[in-house]
């Protein structure tokens, strides 16, 4: 079987795909084939239609999947420098560990950090990142920046915390939020979006008024909500309220909010969230690395609750982000309950591509391969042993693919990503500076952790281990 031809692929007019199958919401469809140009998907059906109608360069992918690309519905692009500092740390890491890092970066340190997120989410078959706000002391459209030249959609999040009311930052707040949505107005990659990192992190007023200006444009606001029991109990001794419930009870839930984890839900806050249209991010990554439960995902997915996968920023990797998603649902609920289904597969990656696009405020942007949706999908070489021998294609793709499979990934109807290389720019300077910097941050950084690293671990061990004995 010939490769796929990258000169071709990378081919600036428009482009004629034949590959061996297309992943369509309703599931794969063989001998299907798309036109990609002017970075949308001009036209999707029957190759042999589409082959007759349309005569621009023609490129034949056999053996290949044309399936939507991965959208991160919650990251923080900015803590890829400690990205492993999250390793063995109890519930609530923020205040110890991304507060001090961010607030150790220049404008150097946050692009570099941003850029390396971007071209790890690429590798991992993500064409949209939603980044929930940098608290680094920088400009946020160098986050932005970062995010273009890498080539990644990235719904970007401005931070609106005004909670110190005494200090009178909240009319700023919120002139600077109106200037951010307008700042990217027409902008072909970054949209727009406000952030507030915890509901106690805003006054009401703002959180009031940022769902008013999120609903207005047409975009998400980010809050982290119900993530960890410590917060959900500052909430009830503030307000006598979960956090869920204190944002509705101030009229701030709705189809424009966009709730970080929503690990720890009541029946109630379910109901809540299926009455109001809000859209959650479930992060089963983080739960398990840093979290005290795992959302309950197939709950929602069966009360109609919008969501989407989100990674926090743990690591890029679509295919297996997909995975876990399924397997934490079915550790944490599928198995007490008998629920050998736990979502059929197919859950678990529409809410990877299109419902995380929905989620983030993009549902009729991206998502999806179909007329008139921005062109950002992958390739992904279907003849290997993990897929090759298909029986039920969607649910092997979240079980067994992984991102070694993925040929290419285009954004905005662009080659950005070919064998895991970017294409454009150099990726191994950008890793190598990169370490360097990371270096120099966290010798700023006043970094608190609680566990030590696994070397100081075992050695912690193997010594308390001889104490015993002797």
């Amino acid at each position: 079987m010939n490769p796929p031809d990258r000169d071709a692929l990378a081919h600036p007019g428009p482009l004629l795909l034949l590959p061996g199958a297309v992943l369509l919401p309703e599931g794969p469809a063989d001998g299907w084939a798309v036109l990609v140009d002017d970075g949308r998907f001009e036209a999707v059906g029957p190759a042999a239609e589409l082959e007759r109608a349309y005569p621009p360069r023609t490129v034949r992918l056999p053996g290949h999947l044309l399936m939507p690309g991965f959208v991160d519905a919650h990251h923080h692009l900015t803590q890829s420098f400690g990205s492993a500092l999250a390793f063995g740390e109890p519930s609530e890491i923020f205040r110890r560990v991304w507060v001090p890092l961010e607030g150790a970066l220049d404008e150097e340190s946050a692009y570099t950090a941003a850029k390396l997120a971007a071209l790890e989410a690429l590798r991992g078959g993500f064409t949209t990142v939603a980044d929930a706000g940098t608290r680094a002391d920088v400009d946020v459209d160098v986050i932005a920046s970062a995010a273009r030249d890498a080539g990644i959609r990235c719904v970007l999040g401005l931070i609106c915390n005004d909670a110190d009311e005494a200090d009178g930052t909240g009319p700023a707040v919120l002139e600077n939020a109106e200037k951010h949505l307008a700042r990217y107005t027409g902008d072909a990659l970054i949209h727009p979006s406000l952030a507030v990192s915890i509901p106690e992190a805003a006054t009401e007023d703002t959180l009031r008024a940022t769902a008013r200006l999120a609903a207005e444009a047409g975009t998400v606001v980010q809050i982290h909500v119900n993530e960890h029991l410590a917060g959900v109990e500052r909430s009830l001794v503030r307000h006598g309220l979960r956090p869920l419930e204190h944002l509705h009870s101030i009229g701030a839930l709705g189809p424009q909010l966009l709730a970080a984890h929503a690990t720890l839900l009541t029946p109630r806050e379910l109901t809540l969230l299926a009455d109001t249209g809000t859209a959650v991010s479930y992060n089963p990554v983080a739960s398990a690395w840093k979290g005290n439960a795992v959302a309950p995902a197939t709950a929602m997915a069966e009360r109609g609750i919008r969501f989407g996968l989100g990674t926090d920023g743990t690591r890029g990797d679509g295919f297996r982000l997909a995975d876990a998603a399924e397997f934490a649902q079915r550790l944490a609920y599928g198995l007490a309950t008998g629920d050998s289904s736990c979502g059929a597969g197919w859950t678990w990656l529409d809410r990877a591509t299109r419902g995380g696009a929905d989620a983030v405020g993009l549902g009729t942007r991206t998502g999806t391969v179909a007329p008139g949706a921005a062109a950002d999908f992958l390739l992904v070489d279907a003849d290997t042993p993990e897929t090759a021998l298909s029986w039920d294609l969607p649910w092997e793709l979240v079980r067994r693919g992984n991102r070694d499979q993925i040929t290419a990934v285009f954004v905005a109807g662009r080659l950005r990503m070919w064998h895991g290389s970017p294409v454009g720019w150099d990726g191994p300077a950008l890793v190598r500076r990169a370490a360097e910097l990371s270096r120099a941050t966290m010798a700023r950084a006043d970094v608190t952790r609680v566990h030590p690293t696994s070397t100081a671990s075992r050695a912690l061990g193997m010594s308390q281990g001889r104490s015993t004995a002797q």
